[in-house]
C-alpha cells in the first residue's frame, strides 16, 4: 500500500472511528482509546512539540495514524465496516456534508479561550 492510498484510507478511517463512538456495539475499551486519540489530536500539546524541526511534525505523521490503526483493531469488523460506509457518505461531494462534526473541535477551542481569558483576568 503506497502513501497516497494510506492517506485516502485515513480520510475514511478517522471519521469512521468517530462514528463508531456512537455505536452501542463498540466495546468500551475502543471508545476510551478513541476519545484519548481525539483528545490528543485536538490538543495543542504534542508529545514532541511542533517547533522542533522535522521531529515535531513526525509526531503527527507517525503517532496519530498508528494510534488510529490500534483503535481500528479494537473495533469489531462488522461495526467498523458499517462506520466506514457512513464515513464514505460524508465525503461524497469532496467535503463532509455533516458540518456539525466540527462542533467538538469548536467547543474544545472555545474552552481553551475561556480558560485563557479567565487565567489572564484573575492573574492580575
Amino acid at each position: 500500500m503506497d502513501l497516497k492510498e494510506r492517506a485516502k484510507n485515513l480520510k475514511i478511517d478517522i471519521p469512521a472511528v468517530f462514528i463508531a463512538l456512537k455505536k452501542e456495539s463498540t466495546p468500551k475499551s475502543a471508545k476510551v482509546l478513541s476519545w484519548l486519540i481525539i483528545a490528543y489530536a485536538l490538543s495543542p500539546i504534542d508529545l514532541i512539540p511542533d517547533f522542533i524541526p522535522i521531529l515535531g511534525y513526525l509526531d503527527d505523521l507517525i503517532l496519530l495514524p498508528t494510534l488510529i490503526a490500534i483503535a481500528i483493531k479494537w473495533i469489531p469488523e462488522e461495526v467498523l465496516s458499517e462506520c466506514r460506509m457512513e464515513a464514505e457518505e460524508l465525503w461524497q461531494d469532496g467535503k463532509p456534508k455533516r458540518w456539525y462534526y466540527a462542533l467538538p473541535i469548536l467547543f474544545f477551542w472555545a474552552l481553551i479561550a475561556f480558560f485563557a481569558i479567565k487565567f489572564f483576568i484573575f492573574s492580575q
